[in-house]
């Protein structure tokens, strides 16, 4: 029987409802989420590791970077075969994806959360950790990257995104698709993800931020930006690359002061293409030195981008990173 290594991180999935404030709070060790899931005891041997217990909106790059290094820590001992990270939904994808650029090992690693707390009568946790230690401990999980695996759906960690606020099919990856399913009697992939892309810099520049573009948008943003120094910005654009004229102006600010510029688009399928040509087109801006972010959301370009930057500040390089 294989071994797996739950590593807890907190999240709804180790929440319970609060009686005095009526809300869910960081209630559920990592013992007592696998204690719920008595039909784990047949699938493998389980290991907790707890690395924090927070909701997942107060976790940080920093702390997704640091989890990487535990990951590969744990994975250099022999008796182990796979990893579970339990993990609040809000902002799964991006720890998902970012474990996936920063990790060494290739014993598979599953990320999964609960869309309700413990505390709920349909609470999905068990049913979501039981299927992630089964994909982990699939023979067919060795070198598949990281996945996200909730709701018996497999994703791979640079596709998938979370599409509805409470709903427990949120977890998508639009156009492309799952990569696999978890059934009752064994773990089905279908294909694989083929662009799947390391950067493994030393420590994360975390000084990087994101600009959504929203119609009639001015330059002011960038201004405070330029003047805080920041070391990266990520603007999410219209459909393949555009922006109005007054990011175009801000963007053309940010670069005249030699920061980076990525350009994702905020269309959550799709890549940043050169389309047109117009003022504030990913065409015209790209002879500014515009990084484009190809598919990638504004998110997980922000996480790249604090990855990239721990490797070279030249702006061609980065570009070469990010269009790989």
């Amino acid at each position: 029987m294989k071994k797996i290594i739950a590593v807890t991180t907190g999240g709804t999935i180790a929440m319970k409802l609060d009686p005095k404030t009526g809300g869910l709070v960081p209630a559920v060790s990592g013992e007592d989420l696998l204690a719920a899931v008595p039909a784990l005891q047949s699938v493998a041997k389980i290991e907790v590791v707890e690395e924090s217990n927070v909701p997942s909106g107060h976790i940080t790059p920093q702390m997704m970077f640091d989890l990487a290094k535990t990951i590969d820590k744990l994975a250099q001992r022999p008796d182990v075969d796979g990893f579970v990270v339990t993990h609040g939904t809000d902002t799964l994808e991006e720890t998902a994806y970012m474990l996936d650029m920063t990790l060494n090992t290739e014993k598979p690693v599953c990320v999964t959360g609960a869309m309700r707390g413990a505390s709920d009568t349909s609470w999905d946790g068990p049913g979501n950790i039981l299927a992630a230690v089964k994909t982990a401990a699939s023979d067919d999980a060795v070198g598949q990257g990281v996945l996200v695996v909730l709701n018996d759906v497999i994703h791979a960690a640079r596709e998938v995104t979370k599409t509805h606020s409470v709903n427990t099919d949120t977890f998508q990856s639009p156009w492309w698709g799952p990569i696999g399913h978890v059934y009752f009697d064994r773990v089905v992939f279908k294909r694989k993800s083929v662009s799947r892309q390391k950067i493994q810099p030393n420590e994360l520049v975390p000084d990087v931020y994101l600009i959504k573009s929203v119609a009639g948008m001015d330059d002011f943003l960038f201004k405070c930006l330029i003047e805080k120094g920041v070391s990266g910005i990520v603007v999410e654009a219209f459909g393949c690359g555009n922006v109005p004229l007054g990011v175009r102006k801000g963007i053309f600010e940010a670069r005249s002061a030699g920061i980076p510029v990525v350009l994702a688009t905020r269309v959550f399928a799709g890549r940043v293409a050169r389309v047109y040509s117009y003022m504030g087109s990913a065409g015209e801006m790209y002879s500014h030195g515009i990084i484009l972010a190809e598919e990638l959301s504004g998110q997980k370009a922000r996480l790249k981008l604090m990855l990239a930057l721990g490797i070279t500040k030249d702006n061609e390089k980065l570009r070469e990173i990010f269009q790989q």
